[in-house]
């Protein structure tokens, strides 16, 4: 996989929620509840996110459903989880290396 750009929260949670399929109230529901409230996603944000998501091949229409409303359902794909823990990576090696502060703080 190429080097990708630092994922941006809203990303990073959206492809979190989407390990099951949600439709967009339930990833705005999830990312909320995740963040305990720090992150609530506007509904331009998210179906930005969606859109962007979506043509990456990271995430795929899961469903719709044929009632008057048309929620769609979205599902992240092999390629989205790839991309989600190679980010998990990142993050995780910024953390170990944080440490290294701390400890020279506490000498």
């Amino acid at each position: 996989m190429e080097r990708m750009q630092p994922l941006t929260d809203a990303l990073f949670y959206v492809l979190l929620a989407l390990r099951q399929p949600k439709h967009g109230y339930g990833i705005i529901q999830e990312v909320q509840e995740l963040t305990n409230g720090r992150l609530v996603l506007g509904a331009g944000t998210l179906y930005g996110a969606l859109k962007m998501l979506e043509e990456r091949g990271w995430i795929s229409l899961y469903s719709q459903q044929n009632d008057s409303r048309k929620k769609k359902e979205y599902l992240i794909t092999e390629e989205g989880r790839r991309a989600f823990f190679a980010e998990c990576d990142r993050l995780t090696e910024m953390l170990n290396n944080s440490h290294l502060m701390r400890e020279e703080e506490a000498e």
